[in-house]
């Protein structure tokens, strides 16, 4: 599987509204109005992540989510990565 290289990863960026590139990973953070719609937002992630058999780095506190994701088993950024992260903005 191919991975991006930094300037690559940076252009396909531009077109996911709030992800950033950080540490080997794309992520982004979310809030909600309470524990109940975060956890629920990463439900509907997971059920996302499952079908794809591509499974984020999910961090919960209360009412925020914070969202990482890298193909490990590429040693990089994919296709997949950027392909989860569409489908995640598609359930705000």
């Amino acid at each position: 599987m191919e991975t991006y290289n930094k300037k690559q990863i940076e252009e396909k960026l531009k077109s996911l509204k709030g992800w950033s590139f950080k540490n080997k990973a794309i992520e982004k953070e979310f809030k909600f109005k309470n524990f109940n719609q975060a956890l629920g937002f990463i439900v509907r992630i997971g059920l996302f992540a499952e079908q794809a058999d591509h499974h984020p780095e999910l961090f919960n506190v209360y009412n925020q989510v914070k969202i990482r994701l890298n193909t490990h088993s590429a040693k990089g950024i994919t296709d997949l990565d950027f392909d989860l992260a569409k489908k995640i903005e598609s359930i705000l």
